[in-house]
């Protein structure tokens, strides 16, 4: 049975729709750093706000802080508008990924009269360290594909400095040597004027590799060097972003850019069509427009909120482009508390393109970020049209943070909070391959799901990890470690 358009284009709009009006209903609850009580508070019917004091922002500058915050100083507000505020507001501050911890208090200097204390322990902002990971997909990948070969590692050095100059701004600076030789230069100013509504960022990024992936076959990548071990790939990619924040939720951004890939000849050998237009060279201007709407309660590891992005992306601007491709992807989540210890969520992502044939590079899947299958992380499904709808229960078995003061010198590392959630999953969805290649057709043009149970781990600095068994629709199960959030 094939995939129509229409009724993919049906399920994105139904899933766009439904997110935005769960988005409205989202209510505040605590960051899990720490807890806002106000059942021990007399609360009288309203409270004007005098002052808003912020305490232990060492760097950041003050209006940073007080560009997330709803309650403004000299407002009247009923009571039980101003505990969702206080809520909320520190919601958004923790947001920031800035500090590693957020306190929003009220103080009484009346029976009606307030000042808003915010008390912050700020990060590290400067991060010097050593790269050493994997080339690969996935740790599965590496791991049951390639063998756990250490030649596709990658190494080198990074420096990250994620508030210059106080104001939210991050710095990148990256050189990396191993499977994949690269450097990366990146900076980006959230706001550039006074209102804090506007912001630009840049980046440029250089790399090669004498090992690429120049197809899949039964839904693998294929992989290929030649005899020489010449470089095969030469990528260059720049591009200047304009982002435009009106509101607390809701993030437009505009990119323009340009794309440059040169690959060796024997590469058509393996696959005659890895670039379509028959030249080495692939060269081309693209633009590209998005908007996110994002009230989750943490936007590392979210428990309560709703997401929802849309971007539109145009590869070839002009006539002298080498390819003219147009592609859609819309990821939409919802996360809803049930209980104290359990939450719920659901999260669709859909891609498309538009022509039946993309340039190898561009080409994705079920197995390319950010859609995958649980069960199916050592596979690659490619096609023009993905669509993925992942579910999971969890239960959050810890939620602790350790004083290691007496041993850790350095304030912004003293406290070690770590949280785990046990997680009872179900993935499905469905690729469209309009090539049908023959190699690949026992996963494509198919109805494919998996599901199984996670432990997941997050700990300082928000950092995720998650470990999973699962099992697929063909009866294949695994054991999968992956970094990150699933959504």
């Amino acid at each position: 049975m094939k995939l129509k358009f229409s009724p993919f284009l049906l399920i994105v709009t139904f899933c766009f729709c439904w997110i935005s009006f769960s988005a409205e209903k989202v209510h505040a609850q605590d960051t899990p750093e720490e807890d806002v009580e106000f059942e021990d508070i007399k609360a009288p019917e309203q409270v004007t706000v005098n002052s808003i004091f912020v305490v232990g922002n060492e760097k950041t500058r003050k209006r940073i802080i007080l560009r997330e915050m709803d309650i403004k100083e000299g407002i009247t507000y009923d009571w039980q508008e101003f505990v969702e505020l206080i809520i909320g507001d520190q919601k958004k501050i923790y947001n920031l990924q800035l500090f590693t911890t957020v306190d929003v208090t009220p103080l009484f200097t009346g029976d009606d009269q307030v000042e808003v204390l915010v008390s912050l322990r700020e990060r590290w902002y400067i991060l010097p360290s050593v790269i050493f990971n994997l080339a690969d997909r996935n740790f599965s990948e590496w791991w049951i594909n390639q063998d756990r070969d250490f030649s596709r590692v990658n190494y080198g050095l990074k420096l990250d400095h994620n508030n210059v100059g106080g104001r939210n701004e991050k710095f990148r600076i990256l050189g990396q040597l191993g499977f994949t030789q690269a450097f990366d230069l990146h900076y980006s100013k959230p706001y550039i004027d006074r209102k804090q509504l506007h912001g630009l960022s840049a980046r440029f990024t250089y790399f090669t590799n004498k090992t690429i992936a120049v197809r899949s076959a039964q839904n693998r990548q294929v992989f290929y060097t030649n005899e020489n071990e010449d470089v095969l790939r030469r990528t260059i990619n720049t591009y200047l972003a304009y982002t435009f924040r009106g509101s607390f939720y809701n993030f437009h951004y505009a990119n323009i850019g340009y794309h440059n890939t040169q690959i060796h000849e024997d590469v058509f050998s393996q696959n005659p069509v890895f670039f379509p237009h028959g030249d080495t060279n692939l060269s081309y201007f693209y633009a590209s427009y998005s908007y996110r709407h994002d009230r989750r309660d943490n936007v590392a590891y979210a428990t309560d909120g709703a997401l929802l992005n849309l971007s539109l992306t145009q590869y070839g601007i002009f006539g002298s482009d080498d390819i003219h491709e147009t592609e859609f992807e819309v990821i939409a989540s919802k996360y809803t508390p049930l209980g104290k210890k359990f939450h719920f969520v659901s999260g669709l992502s859909a891609n498309l393109f538009f022509s039946p044939l993309q340039p190898y590079t561009l080409v994705r899947g079920v197995g390319y970020k950010p859609d995958f299958i649980r069960g199916y992380e050592v596979n690659v499904i490619e096609g023009q049209q993905v669509l993925v709808h992942k579910n999971s229960l969890r239960y959050e078995l810890l939620n602790v943070a350790f004083d290691i003061s007496a041993i850790m010198p350095i304030e912004e590392f003293s406290v070690f909070p770590i949280r785990a959630y046990l997680s009872g999953n179900f993935d499905h969805g469905y690729v469209n391959d309009r090539n049908r290649i023959p190699e690949n057709l026992m996963l494509t043009n198919k109805y494919l799901f998996g599901y199984g149970l996670g432990l997941d781990l997050v700990a300082l600095y928000d950092t995720v990890f998650r470990f999973e068994y699962s099992l697929n629709n063909q009866g294949i199960g695994n054991f999968f470690i992956n970094v990150r959030a699933p959504l």
